[in-house]
């Protein structure tokens, strides 16, 4: 029987298995130039006629330069001696049968955007070297039908039991299985110790079953609804993830599938930020990350690209990401196909960074998995990324209950008579056994699995350091040195005039009793002294280098460079002899794939703190999905513990939308079961005692901080003094300091953030004695001990007023409200001051701004303001 899926075109054989010499015949000469044009031809464009589409639906195109003649040439003659490349092929008809079987049959190669000649020579050399390579053994086909049929007996298995359970089967590119082996055993040959997996639902089920052995029963039982395990299941069983230890004939390879929301390719980003977290915690072993897309999601969400771009970057590398596309050519009930006419695959942005696209047809197992190879190869060689694009179809709906032929009539037409992957390579390669025996084996085979099985889902993790590490007391003796590590300048490193005088401040500061400390200097000096005690940071975002406000100036750039010294510096590196990593990462102009790529190191790391800093707060929202449906959802869904900070820098100040609000309102609204902590700090001390605090948390949560910008940076009464930061800790509430006579108080003014001062301002100018002012800093978890302990130690206390700059709609009042009302003293009545609701938020005026501001001062403190 013959076999289309190893011999796309017949080539002659000698014994030895290479193709035989043909006896020349007189024809004109051939040039060695005419040869290599043809065979460039063929190596550049020879995917575009591949048979790479299973039901053959793709339109064809002519291209007459891939045919010899286009060339001048003539199937008879003979080649030049001297030409070098197929080696074997003495004709041109000899040369065309070979070309169009390595790049014209069930595997098409397109390096359109790879433009590194070498890379590109890899892969020609790779794929030509087909022709001199042993066909696959009858054990080794063998064992690719059983998994195809363990494959196939999955989803058969789930309908016979859950008819109507939705499962986005993958029928129709079962040979995903198989390729996810094959990359597995190539890992193993490697000796690559972790793969860290993300994938969309579709096919999701197979793979946590067949690639993740994951309980068939436990599996099951998710799909009934009347079972306890699904009764307590906190995610639906097509987005979960899990842990396993893959035992192949190589050795042993660990394997974690993320997680992943309905939101198909965010789990793009968080999966190479665990695989970036992984790499740096293990520098000496080998990671890989393997991410699965649909055609259509790949095609058409922004987030791919971003994350494309952002993981070429210094600080996201990966070494390579290995892309497999389940490309069943439709998008829910859109068509997908691809259009060989204008050259356009769901694949072409990858064109972007340069990364080589292997076609293959799904039909076509043992091409499936020499891509597989080819592709693992590829990225272990180069360190960089490649794609698979696994073409297949979909036998089935988007989901089980739809009927795709009220709108693809045409394609399931085809679909209906086409046969599976599994009855096409059972007959190809001539397996003996019936077929349905093998299938009723598969399936006795996947029921006794046990329930038991070696896989899991991920349990929640702990931080290493947190543990072990001592919790280590401030004294001024060690703020000094660490003050004084962190403005060593080195020697013949050549200041800019307003980093000289920083720094000067700073000695300064350590140096004087009751010196006031400002809000670079604390978060700096936070950052050294969790470095020294042996913990690790990562700091992220758009310009943190320097910081949007000039408000960090971590990285020092030497203004004239000196070979021996270099033209950056970074003191937070140079603190201690054993000290921590300290790594900070001006990020690309991105929030979503940004965002995500740091929840996913935060949720892997076990020794590192990881902060992202918005550019403004209100940047945030362009990765609204990371944090509805990771940060704020993840460990309530997945068990994912994170200590992710999330800084967006919050305050208005006639600057206009997009530069003011954090989207206070929006972080308390997902606030619930412990699940953040979102604080708005006010004073330097406070801020660095925050960021210690969160670095050695025990039980990590992600911290949403409204952090400071430019006006409060700048404000001299929220800059500390040294004491603070020696006795102390971060305090939820912070009493008033003013009050002379409690007994005199009336009314308390409850505020966060920025907004205290200008309250505190006008207070103490009109010398009102009757108004405290009361410092929320805490937000969620809500401090209600401490501050109904504050709101008691007022005993002629009337009215408690909740003052907020922001708009009704956008600040903290309507979550708070509820709270308040828990601590508020009885008799006492409670009142709002905000700005009025709109849709855009912040003034664009100043002018505007700052009468708002003076009404919103004089409401609360119920006086007039001259």
């Amino acid at each position: 029987m013959s076999n289309d899926y190893s011999e796309h075109v017949a080539v002659p054989q000698h014994s030895s298995g290479l193709p035989t010499q043909q006896t020349p015949v007189e024809t004109p000469p051939v040039s060695a130039l005419q040869i290599t044009r043809f065979v460039e031809a063929h190596r550049h464009g020879g995917y575009r006629i591949a048979r790479l589409d299973p039901l053959a639906l793709a339109p064809r195109v002519a291209m007459p330069e891939l045919s010899p003649q286009f060339y001048g040439l003539d199937g008879a003659q003979m080649r030049p001696a001297e030409q070098a490349g197929f080696p074997f092929a003495s004709t041109v008809a000899e040369l065309e049968q070979q070309l169009k079987r390595v790049y014209c049959g069930a595997l098409g190669l397109d390096c359109s955007g790879v433009r590194n000649g070498s890379r590109q020579r890899w892969l020609f050399n790779r794929m030509e070297s087909e022709l001199v390579c042993p066909a696959p053994t009858p054990q080794q086909r063998d064992a690719v039908l059983g998994r195809l049929l363990a494959a196939e007996m999955w989803e058969r298995l789930v309908v016979s039991r859950h008819e109507h359970a939705k499962r986005f089967s993958l029928e129709g590119c079962d040979s995903l299985v198989p390729l996810l082996d094959a990359l597995i055993d190539s890992a193993a040959i490697d000796g690559v110790q972790q793969i860290f997996l993300g994938m969309p639902h579709r096919g999701r089920l197979n793979v946590l079953v067949n690639v993740m052995d994951f309980p068939v029963t436990k599996m099951l039982a998710c799909l009934d609804h009347e079972s306890d395990i699904a009764a307590v299941q906190t995610d639906l069983p097509y987005h979960l993830g899990g842990t396993t230890r893959k035992q192949t004939q190589h050795g042993e390879v660990a394997l974690l599938l993320a997680h992943n929301p309905s939101h198909l390719q965010s789990v793009y980003p968080v999966v190479s930020g665990m695989a970036r977290a992984w790499q740096d915690d293990h520098p000496d072993a080998a990671c890989v990350p393997i991410v699965v897309h649909g055609d259509a999601a790949f095609a058409g969400q922004g987030i791919v690209m971003e994350t494309l771009n952002l993981t070429r970057k210094s600080g996201y590398t990966l070494g390579g990401t290995i892309h497999v596309i389940v490309n069943n050519q439709i998008g829910f009930t859109t068509p997908n196909l691809m259009d060989v006419g204008e050259n356009t695959y769901c694949t072409d942005i990858t064109r972007v960074i340069d990364a080589p696209v292997i076609h293959v047809n799904a039909d076509h197992p043992d091409d499936v998995i020499r891509a597989a190879r080819i592709a693992f190869d590829y990225r272990m060689k180069h360190e960089a990324d490649v794609v698979i694009d696994l073409i297949g179809y979909r036998r089935l709906g988007h989901s089980e209950h739809d009927i795709p032929a009220i709108t693809q009539p045409r394609v399931q037409t085809a679909v209906a008579v086409h046969p599976t992957v599994t009855e096409r390579y059972h007959a190809a390669i001539g397996a003996t056994e019936p077929l349905a025996d093998l299938r009723a084996h598969a399936l006795r085979t996947l029921q006794a699995q046990p329930v038991d099985a070696h896989s899991s889902v991920r349990a929640p993790g702990t931080r290493e350091n947190a543990a072990t590490t001592p919790f280590h007391p401030i004294s001024p003796e060690r703020i000094r040195s660490l003050t004084a590590a962190a403005t060593c300048v080195p020697d013949g490193f050549r200041l800019h005039e307003f980093v000289g005088n920083l720094i000067a401040r700073w000695q300064a500061t350590a140096s004087s009793p009751g010196h006031a400390a400002d809000w670079c200097f604390a978060e700096n000096i936070a950052y050294a002294s969790v470095l020294e005690e042996g913990h690790s940071i990562r700091l992220s975002g758009m310009d943190v280098g320097r910081g949007t406000f000039m408000h960090r100036h971590a990285v020092w750039h030497a203004q004239e460079v000196q070979p021996a010294v270099g033209g950056v510096h970074i003191p937070l590196r140079h603190i201690a002899a054993h000290q921590g990593v300290f790594d900070i990462v001006n990020s690309p102009l991105t929030e979503e794939a940004a965002l995500g790529f740091e929840y996913g190191y935060s949720v892997q790391t076990k020794k590192r703190l990881t902060i992202w800093e918005a550019q403004f707060g209100d940047f945030v929202n362009g990765a609204q999905v990371i944090i509805d449906q990771y940060i704020a959802s993840g460990e309530c869904k997945w068990g994912y513990r994170s200590a992710l900070t999330v800084l967006l820098p919050h305050g208005h100040e006639g600057v206009g939308p997009e530069h003011s609000n954090g989207y206070l309102g929006r972080f308390l609204q997902l606030c619930a079961d412990d699940n953040l902590r979102v604080v708005v700090p006010s004073t330097s001390a406070q801020w660095f005692h925050l960021l210690r605090e969160q670095a050695m948390s025990v039980r990590p949560k992600p911290l949403v901080v409204m952090s400071p910008k430019s006006q409060l940076y700048g404000n001299p009464a929220s800059h500390s003094p040294l004491e603070a930061f020696v006795d102390g800790s971060f305090e939820p509430v912070l009493s008033d300091q003013g009050i002379a006579d409690r007994r005199a108080v009336s009314r308390v003014v409850l505020c966060s953030g920025k907004f205290f001062y200008e309250l505190q301002r006008t207070r103490d100018e009109s010398r009102d004695a009757s108004t405290a002012l009361v410092r929320i800093e805490q937000l969620y978890p809500f401090p209600h001990d401490a501050l109904a302990a504050r709101l008691g130690a007022f005993e002629n206390l009337a009215e408690v007023v909740w003052a907020q700059e922001e708009d009704r709609n956008q600040g903290a009042w309507r979550f708070v409200r509820e709270e308040l009302e828990q601590v508020l003293p009885p008799g006492c009545r409670l009142r709002e001051v905000c700005r009025a609701s709109t849709a855009s938020g912040a003034h664009s005026s100043i002018r505007v701004h700052r009468r708002e501001q003076s009404r919103l001062v004089a409401a609360a403190l119920s006086c007039k303001v001259g």
